[in-house]
């Protein structure tokens, strides 16, 4: 819709510029062209004088015509400025130059150039029912002169000066014509600009409308996204805080129940390791941010580097393996790969007692599929409680994470056949070009 506003604006302006060059043109023609041929016809006069002004009194006639001419041009120039429509005053003007150049005419045929001006803004300056008139006496005036002057002194010059006013009158009929059609014109052009114009208010106002109601589903989202948001940050409680939690006590307790000191040592270790990250993860959590897996690498080394601490951790042996061409992801979706595999591995360790996992992230044309894999005791997903507000986000959690993305996750497990996790993301890109990956880790 704001295209068709732009092209409506774009066309209206363009209609509009182009008629008003027309008419600055006609502006600037009508105002000084009158001086001009006055010019032509008294140097044309003057030239001319000896044989076609022989008498001082015809002389003296022509002056005082050619004076008052351009005293007439004066006042009008100053009188019409700016005028556009017929009126009393623009008629008599006409009138008086038409007089002024037959007079002139008559006495010298090369005055004649004045009587052209007749030909030009006759629409302008007499009402529509005298236009023909005005060009007529304009034509009479220019046939004498080329028919060799007024009054014709035989038959043959009268039937020349008919026959050129014949062609005058032709002439001039067509030129009415093409003024009359381009009139229609300028007038179809006009109506089309003001539809232009109508129609880029009726759009505008709706652009506005638009407007109005974008603001109010944003208001609409932010309150929608409010409970979302709440949700997310408990997930990702759970999924890093509380996960380090976990991990930091049963490492204590392993400390607790031994006597060995550099076994103790070691777990203490680990377990300020799991405080550090989980602190960081925090804080990231706060700002919003990504798991700390991914700040420095990209999705595969990130598995890759959770899946070997969390084996390191547990003492469970794991492979994760890369299938496909790896490439960069949206930071979205890269982020929540991770934290299913985190969540994954995370019950794992609590639930399964497991002895072997296996993880897979597999590229494929338009999705990554990420899949855990265990063997530990396994269970009867129907027969799983609801999740409390005390319990865990786990099989609840790594599907809304899923879904979150436009994607899915499904667990399939059996008591004793272990638990398989596969989650199907949409392979949405970065603008990076494409890193060729294929291996396989073991942890």
């Amino acid at each position: 819709m704001i295209a068709m506003v732009q092209e409506t604006d774009v066309m209206s302006l363009s209609a509009a510029a182009a008629h008003d060059k027309v008419e600055q043109r006609w502006e600037y023609l009508l105002r000084w062209g009158p001086f001009v041929l006055l010019g032509v016809a008294l140097l044309l006069t003057v030239a001319s004088a000896g044989p076609l002004l022989p008498t001082a009194a015809e002389r003296w006639a022509a002056g005082g015509l050619f004076g008052a001419a351009l005293l007439l041009e004066l006042w009008w120039a100053r009188a019409g400025r700016g005028h556009k429509q017929p009126s009393a005053a623009s008629a008599v003007y006409y009138a008086i130059r038409c007089a002024f150049s037959f007079a002139l005419s008559w006495l010298n045929p090369f005055a004649a150039f004045y009587a052209a001006l007749g030909y030009f803004g006759a629409e302008r300056l007499l009402p529509r029912r005298w236009v023909t008139v005005g060009l007529f006496a304009s034509a009479v005036t220019i046939a004498g002169s080329q028919s060799g002057g007024l009054p014709p002194p035989n038959a043959a010059r009268w039937g020349l000066f008919a026959a050129i006013l014949a062609v005058h009158v032709v002439l001039f009929w067509v030129f009415a014509r093409l003024n009359t059609y381009e009139q229609q014109r300028i007038d179809v052009h006009r109506s089309t600009i003001a539809e232009l114009e109508s129609t880029n208010t009726r759009l505008q106002k709706a652009l506005d409308e638009n407007a109005a109601l974008h603001a109010q589903l944003l208001v609409q989202a932010r309150e929608a996204g409010v409970a979302d948001e709440r949700r997310r940050l408990a997930a990702e409680i759970h999924d890093t805080i509380a996960q380090g939690l976990t991990g930091i006590i049963a490492q204590l307790q392993v400390v607790a129940n031994t006597d060995d000191r550099d076994l103790a040592r070691e777990h203490l270790g680990r377990a300020a390791d799991l405080a550090r990250a989980s602190l960081g993860e925090a804080r990231r959590s706060v700002h919003n941010l990504g798991p700390a897996a991914l700040q420095d690498q990209d999705l595969a080394e990130a598995l890759k580097q959770t899946v070997a601490e969390w084996s390191a951790r547990t003492d469970v042996r794991a492979e994760f393996t890369v299938t496909g061409t790896a490439e960069p992801l949206h930071d979205e979706i890269e982020g929540t790969l991770v934290r299913i595999a985190q969540e994954a591995l995370s019950n794992t360790a609590r639930h399964a007692a497991a002895t072997r996992i296996g993880v897979t992230l597999s590229y494929m044309d338009d999705e990554v599929a990420l899949d855990v894999r265990d063997d530990g005791a396994g269970f009867q997903p129907l027969a799983l409680p609801r999740r409390s507000g005390s319990g865990g986000f786990g099989l609840d959690g790594m599907r809304a994470r899923a879904e979150r993305v436009a994607g899915t996750a499904e667990i399939e497990s059996e008591p004793g056949l272990g638990t398989a996790v596969s989650a199907r993301v949409p392979l949405v890109r970065k603008e990076d070009r494409p890193v060729p990956l294929d291996h396989h880790d073991k942890a």
